[in-house]
């Protein structure tokens, strides 16, 4: 009989959470399994996984196959790293106290990474959750002051106009200078008519001579 560790799904739907079983690999996924190894949940950050490391690692060492995921799960938590150290001793390469030795170094690193990572995504959270509240605050602050300005209007008073300036009185121009009088027209002096000269009496016509002798 071949033995699978592979995932059953559990949760609700958008809240999977899966089982960690060993089973005979012709079950159906969701069906009868032989052992449950641990469980995983992949909507926390990071995910929680938690397994029974011994039995976990017994299957892996019989030659239980796995599914891809099943794998990665093994893997990130050393169980996959633990059986090639065992290979390893059972071949003579190295002694069960190394094989140990580099087994624990190995988990403190991969532990220092993981509470690094935890820790940043707690400051992560924090800081969103300073800035949402601060948000908020201001939100508030801003709803409060709407609600006050419509309660109480503030009539705005009609600033005094400005006083126009003094219009500066016209300085009296100088004195126009006394228009100059005209000098009197002097009045022609009617021309005396010269006394047009009396015509001499023409002499009179002399009487014409008496014509010599007298009529004889």
């Amino acid at each position: 009989m071949a033995t699978k560790i592979r995932l059953q799904r559990h949760g609700k739907k958008g809240k999977a959470f899966f089982h960690l079983v060993a089973a005979d690999s012709r079950a159906k996924r969701d069906g009868k399994f032989i052992e449950k190894l641990g469980t995983y949940n992949p909507v926390s950050n990071p995910a929680t996984i938690d397994i029974d490391f011994d039995r976990t690692l017994y299957w892996v060492g019989v030659g239980a196959e796995m599914t891809d995921t099943a794998r990665a799960i093994l893997s990130y938590k050393g169980i996959l790293y633990k059986n090639h150290l065992l290979k390893g001793v059972a071949k003579g390469a190295l002694t069960h106290e190394e094989a140990d030795k580099k087994f624990g170094l190995w988990l403190l690193e991969k532990e220092n990474k993981i509470q690094a990572k935890k820790d940043g995504l707690s400051k992560a959270t924090d800081h969103e959750k300073a800035s949402r509240l601060k948000a908020e605050m201001e939100a508030n602050a801003a709803k409060a002051a709407a609600l006050e300005a419509k309660l109480n209007p503030v009539i705005e008073e009609e600033a005094p106009a400005a006083e126009e300036a003094p219009v500066a009185e016209e300085t009296p121009a100088a004195e126009e200078a006394p228009v100059a009088e005209e000098a009197p027209v002097v009045e022609e002096s009617p021309a005396a008519d010269a006394p047009v000269a009396e015509e001499s009496p023409a002499a009179e016509d002399a009487p014409a001579a008496e014509e010599g002798s007298a009529e004889e």
